[in-house]
């Protein structure tokens, strides 16, 4: 399964404290495939370093930009479907171009994308992308 996954969900999904850490392990574990564009990594990078450092961030860039289930996407298109924070729209594109099953989001700008029938983009929270990743591992056993 490709998704995509907006900055606030990594943020809160790499400390093994967090309540969302199973998104990190899941991606460690290779449960699915991490869609990302230079401008996401780099936005990645920006947070990441802003709130916890330099050493912690350049580490787990490190983890994504190395592991087999990363895709790395290049956007050839800018469908500018998100008016209010147009900074986002680099995660819609970057779901059309990689022809993700989703975006994993707790962004509500990124709202707006449910109400757009096309390009269809399936925003989904972290709770709806456990229950897909459970119900997609139930499918494959």
């Amino acid at each position: 399964m490709r998704v995509v996954i907006d900055t606030n969900i990594l943020l809160v999904s790499i400390s093994p404290n967090s309540q969302f850490y199973w998104i990190f392990e899941s991606f460690l574990d290779e449960k699915f495939e991490l869609c990302v564009t230079t401008d996401i990594l780099m936005e990645y990078e920006e947070i990441l370093t802003n709130h916890a450092g330099q050493a912690l961030s350049s580490t787990i860039l490190q983890i994504i930009e190395n592991a087999s289930n990363t895709i790395f996407i290049t956007r050839y298109y800018q469908w500018d479907l998100i008016k209010n924070d147009p900074d986002d729209n680099k995660f819609a594109d970057c779901v059309v171009a990689a022809n993700a099953k989703y975006l994993v989001t707790h962004d509500k700008h990124f709202n707006q994308l449910r109400n757009i029938e096309f390009p269809k983009i399936d925003v989904i929270s972290a709770e709806e992308f456990k229950k897909a990743l459970e119900d997609a591992d139930e499918e494959s056993n």
